[in-house]
């Protein structure tokens, strides 16, 4: 024990970090081995034969951990879109651009104290920012991303959708009252009656697509705008579309109905009393919900993955890399340096400052960039789901920049405002939108 505690002792950090981790990992993936062996088989077995459920779990993984990410992109976006608007740079230090900072902003959030008012309803209070944010991210699992990209199909999807949506005023209602604070309070009650206000018109407006669809299903409400950009939705409904999206950009505590947080009214409303990570919660549900919003007028209105128009030629690629033979190994050893090499030599020789190394790597970052572009548009024009996954991505973030636009741009109404143009406009405006479409059908199937 003497000589292990001397070595020990003369061993810098490094070495003590790989004494520890070497031996460990290797006890580690011992064990991983016997265990693959004794019940690898059981465990393949039993995900074949319950290749739905496997499906499902994947699916509301994938879709639980693309919700961060997205959030950050739209903080990042609304950031930096509206200080041009200002006529300011914006973030430009971290990351390029300054694209890291909406990370550093979440993390920075993470890091504050999680402070729990003394007397606030403690369960109640930490399970509200959680309801919030769960119910948008089961919100995602029924939006279709491109053709067989979606978490699951329902028949009743959109039904699902708005009430999964629906579940947001419980949250901000459980923040309001647990928080044992009158602005809170004040939040939390705005939030109850702007959400069934508008509710009821958003419903009422995409009635007239189901009609015309004759399905819940936001797959197949997609399917059956198919073609091009006349046989989208938005030009059948135009009405709907308009007091859809008014009613979606509420429903969204978005600008101008943020009223919900208010800062020159009721400081932060249902989010005076959080901090740390469950202010977190609040804010990155925030920015899921403009994503969410934007995607689903995508998907009702604006033809979801389809393209606007049909693609004037067939493109097909033969590719057979095994045709090339011993050759396939000579291209695949010698093609990367060679590129590298061509690709910086021009800034070599052409500028007198750029030492040879330099040149190298920077046709090391162009043979990457040239590299991921080539994958790039071979998956484009070889896979449908690229395709419809890239249109239904650029038309969402041109609602998405809608959004932030109108943030940077229109002023918060009043909260009589906002309720009165739920019930004396936009009520009688999409009753009358199902009206004429339920006629219009019963016209023209005669």
């Amino acid at each position: 024990m003497t000589v292990v505690g001397r070595t020990w002792e003369r061993l810098t950090i490094p070495g003590k970090i790989l004494a520890v981790v070497i031996p460990l990992g290797a006890v580690l993936t011992a064990g991983l081995a016997v265990l693959i062996a004794l019940v690898g088989g059981a465990v393949v077995q039993f995900l074949v034969d319950n290749l739905p459920l496997v499906r499902f779990v994947v699916a509301a993984t994938i879709v639980l951990l693309m919700t961060v990410p997205s959030a950050f992109l739209i903080i990042y976006m609304e950031m930096k879109v509206i200080a041009l608007m200002n006529l300011r740079y914006g973030p430009d230090r971290v990351g390029p651009f300054g694209s890291a900072l909406s990370v550093v902003h979440g993390l920075k959030v993470l890091m504050k104290e999680d402070f729990t008012p003394t007397s606030a309803d403690v369960p109640v209070f930490t399970l509200a920012p959680v309801v919030v944010y769960m119910s948008s991210v089961m919100s995602l699992l029924v939006l279709p991303f491109a053709p067989g990209i979606f978490g699951q199909d329902f028949n009743i999807g959109l039904l699902y959708f708005f009430a999964m949506g629906g579940l947001t005023v419980v949250g901000l209602l459980m923040a309001g009252w647990a928080s044992f604070n009158k602005y809170s309070l004040l939040g939390g009650l705005r939030s109850a009656a702007q959400i069934v206000s508008y509710e009821i018109p958003l419903t009422l407006s995409v009635v007239g697509v189901v009609l015309l669809a004759g399905t819940l299903s936001i797959n197949k409400i997609v399917l059956g705008q198919a073609g091009t950009v006349l046989d989208w939705y938005v030009f059948r409904q135009p009405l709907a579309f308009v007091i859809f999206f008014i009613a979606v950009t509420a429903e969204a505590n978005r600008t101008p109905f943020d009223l919900t947080e208010a800062d020159s009214e009721i400081v932060a409303g249902f989010a005076t009393e959080y901090s740390g990570m469950r202010f977190g919660f609040f804010f990155f549900a925030e920015y899921v919900n403009v994503f969410i919003a934007s995607g689903l007028t995508v998907a009702l209105f604006m033809g979801g993955w389809n393209a606007p128009f049909n693609w004037p030629w067939p493109v097909t690629v033969g590719l057979d890399p095994g045709g090339l033979g011993i050759g396939l190994l000579f291209l695949l050893a010698l093609g990367p340096p060679l590129a590298i090499v061509v690709l910086g030599l021009p800034f070599y020789l052409l500028n007198s400052q750029v030492k040879f190394w330099q040149a190298l790597i920077i046709g090391f970052v162009l043979f990457n960039l040239l590299a991921v572009a080539a994958v790039l548009g071979l998956a484009f024009v070889s896979f449908d789901w690229v395709v419809g996954l890239l249109w239904f991505m650029g038309k969402t973030y041109v609602f998405v920049f809608t959004f932030v636009w109108m943030r940077g741009t229109l002023p918060r109404v009043r909260i009589d405002q906002l309720m009165g143009f739920a019930w004396k406009w936009l009520l009688p405006a999409s009753l009358l939108n199902l009206f004429v479409t339920a006629g219009a059908i019963l016209v023209v199937n005669r």
